[in-house]
Parts: C-alpha cells; structure tokens; sequence
C-alpha cells in the first residue's frame, strides 16, 4: 500500500493506529513547523521516535534540552530521538522543520534515548562495485533489537543514491515495515517493488510492506532518501532479519554480473569501430530515413 500528500503546518497523520494500523501496529506522520512554532508530544501509552529531516529545532526531554541541525537528509547527518511511554517532549523550530515522528505501543519504561551524528550506525553497502555499482546506497540504523532491545520498534534511513537500488536483492520478512520518502528535488521519483505490486515513489509518500518480497530504485538524476521502520511481533523480533527471493539469490555472488564486466566495449574506450575509424554507438540511432529502428 502506498499512499502520499501535501504536507501541511502541523501534524500530518499518514498511519494512525487507533483508526486503521494497516498491519503496520505503529503511527506514523510527518510534523512541519514554521520559525518559533513550538509543539508538545505527549505519548500516553507509547513510545516515540522522532526523526529530524531538517530544520533546526530544540528537542527537550527528561530535562534534558539539545539542539538539533539539519539542512538537509541528502549531505547532513541524522538526530534521532527515542523516548518510552510517558515521557512529554517538546520541539521548538529555530527554523522551518519537517520531523518524521513513529509511535507504538510499549509497556517497558526505559531512559530516552538520543541518537547523533557521532552515534549513528551507518554501512556503506554495495560500494566495492557488486552488480556493477548498481546497488550502492547509505544505511543509517539509529536503533535496532541490537542496541535498543527495550524498543518494540526499529528505525532507520537509506540515502539511495540518483539511479541505484536498495533494498536489493529482493528479501522479504514476516514483521511489518514502512517506509517515508523524500528526494533531493519536490519533482523526484523513484519505484517500489512490495505487496505483489509496483508503486511509484514520490516527495513525502509513505509505503506499508505487510507480505512479499521488496525492493525499490530511484530514477537516475534524482536522490532518494527514506526512512524505514519496523514494528518487532511478538516473540519474533526484527533481528536483521531477511529472507532472500530464490530466483534471485545468485545476485549476491560476487561474480554475478561477471559475463557483462568482461565484455569489453563497455568500458566506452574499447567499443567496435565502424569503417570510418570512428566509436559506432546505436543505442539512439532511429533509422528516421526508414522508419525501423537500426
């Protein structure tokens, strides 16, 4: 299920749990504050994660005041804060700010937790050039069962770089997970592969995965950044759990795509010379004078 909309001064509800959880057993929505806004969370019986996508803003908690800044998800680190049930939380914009904010619920009391730039967990994955580069993206986990065991939820954000996959290759697993997207530029896209379907991914979209396998690229030109999170069943908790698609699990060899890298024209130094001792490249070239493709 994917769904997006024009994000509003205030809260922006995309999930509310009380109405229609959507399989997902969390909230989720977007908070937009203008110069000198100030607003209250107060999370009853849940607990809270709020993630700044940028803006500056002041996040008071436990008596505890800090001041997060961030220009931007694309080329500035993450603050990230994590809060039990009970606990009021009060965020003052210095500047415009757009917040994601998840809550579900959770009995265990625990010490609020702030995640920063100095603490993020980040993995640089398909960098060493898997799949010809094709999956190279940025996985920042601000808290997982690993460091966050008292947490019902997990919440993360990929930087899925302009024309790459992530997600990738396609996994599934069985504990609910969404995903919140933004882009470098308002007209940015992207596709989503989830639920059986394909969606296409737009600025401020949110996406439920509740079965199948996953996955999702941007289209080339447009950086792509998302927050993904995940709600731990009960007795089954997302333990980076991932169940690889059989039709595709001979991706991750590390001779996967070796029968293409040894062609040597595509490199584009060594492609075939026509006659004329010039690069021949037919990938455009229409055949206007007769009407078929060359």
């Amino acid at each position: 299920m994917y769904f997006d909309k024009v994000l509003r001064r205030g809260y922006n509800a995309y999930i509310d749990a009380d109405a229609d959880d959507m399989g997902t057993q969390m909230d989720v929505g977007m908070l937009v504050l203008e110069t000198g806004d100030a607003y209250t969370i107060l999370s009853g019986e849940k607990e809270t994660a709020v993630l700044l996508f940028e803006g500056s803003v002041t996040i008071s908690f436990g008596g505890k005041t800090i001041l997060a800044e961030r220009p931007d998800c694309f080329r500035h680190e993450a603050y990230c804060l994590l809060a039990p049930r009970g606990t009021e939380i009060l965020l003052a914009a210095k500047t415009h700010a757009e917040l994601y904010i998840q809550q579900t619920a959770n009995e265990r009391d625990y010490a609020p937790v702030l995640y920063t730039p100095e603490t993020v967990q980040v993995q640089h994955a398909g960098a060493n050039g898997e799949l010809m580069g094709c999956m190279r993206r940025e996985i920042k986990t601000f808290f997982d069962y690993e460091n966050a065991p008292f947490s019902n939820m997990v919440l993360g954000e990929v930087l899925n770089f302009p024309g790459k996959w992530s997600s990738y290759p396609p996994h599934h697993h069985p504990q609910p997970e969404v995903y919140f997207y933004r882009f470098d530029h308002p007209q940015g896209f992207g596709a989503g592969f989830a639920n059986g379907g394909i969606y296409e991914t737009r600025h401020n979209g949110c996406a439920v995965i509740n079965h199948g396998f996953h996955s999702q690229c941007a289209a080339p030109g447009y950086a792509m950044c998302y927050a993904w999170g995940i709600r731990h069943l009960e007795g089954d908790p997302w333990r980076k759990t991932r169940i690889d698609d059989p039709e595709h699990a001979w991706l991750w060899a590390s001779d996967a795509n070796g029968h293409i890298d040894n062609r040597p024209y595509l490199s584009g130094l060594n492609r075939p010379k026509s006659s004329g001792g010039k690069y021949e490249d037919r990938s455009f070239d229409h055949g206007a004078s007769s009407g078929t493709f060359s």
